[in-house]
């Protein structure tokens, strides 16, 4: 083999390297990400077992709701309806009698500039798509969309958007997006996202 195709070759076998380091990397980070890992329904206390993210028990007997001690994303384990959320700051896990009835969070650890919400919001709706959720509702409340209409919508501090997504008859979910006066940021266009999850409350 030439000196030429032997450091072509140490080249090629360096990036590699490389990358596979960097995909170690970006999976390990990933799987530290502290998460609330759920089933709609499930006894609470599996939730918390199997969870990452520390969060208190439950009052047994009451209503009522827990909020994870840390920032912490949503994994929904349904097999067949699963998603994944971006880390949340507010995140509450709602239950009755020990068992898990709904979620209602925000699926950003800030508020967000437009740009980044459509890309936070587009992304969970190709997740709900791609396992088989379906939006309802489309003629009052259609899916959002990067459009300029949607933009201008959304930007108007009056109207905003709501987006409602059904599987079958099992779960509900809801996407709502607003504006947000960022007192940090008193000059900039800010929004939040509320993603709730429960079984279903209004009809297709």
């Amino acid at each position: 083999m030439s000196l030429l195709h032997r450091v072509g070759w140490c080249r090629c076998l360096l990036m590699l390297a490389v990358a596979a380091l960097l995909t170690a990397a970006a999976i390990q980070v990933l799987s530290d990400e502290p998460e609330i890992a759920l089933l709609i329904g499930e006894p609470y206390e599996d939730m918390r077992q199997r969870s990452s993210a520390s969060i208190d028990p439950a009052i047994s007997g009451h209503s009522w709701f827990s909020i994870p001690k840390s920032d912490a994303r949503l994994r929904f384990i349904d097999p067949a309806y699963g998603f994944v959320t971006p880390p949340a700051r507010f995140l509450t896990v709602m239950y009755d009698d020990d068992r898990i009835h709904g979620v209602r969070m925000s699926p950003q650890i800030e508020p967000l500039l437009l740009d980044n919400t459509l890309k936070v919001v587009l992304d969970l709706q190709d997740q709900l798509r791609a396992t088989g959720w379906t939006p309802i509702r489309i003629e009052e409340d259609p899916p959002f969309a990067d459009t300029p209409e949607w933009r201008a919508q959304l930007r108007d501090v009056n109207k905003g958007g709501t987006s409602y997504w059904h599987a079958q008859d099992k779960y509900q979910v809801m996407l709502v997006v607003h504006r947000f006066k960022d007192k940090k940021r008193p000059t900039e266009e800010r929004y939040l996202i509320t993603l709730a999850l429960a079984t279903p409350w209004t009809n297709p």
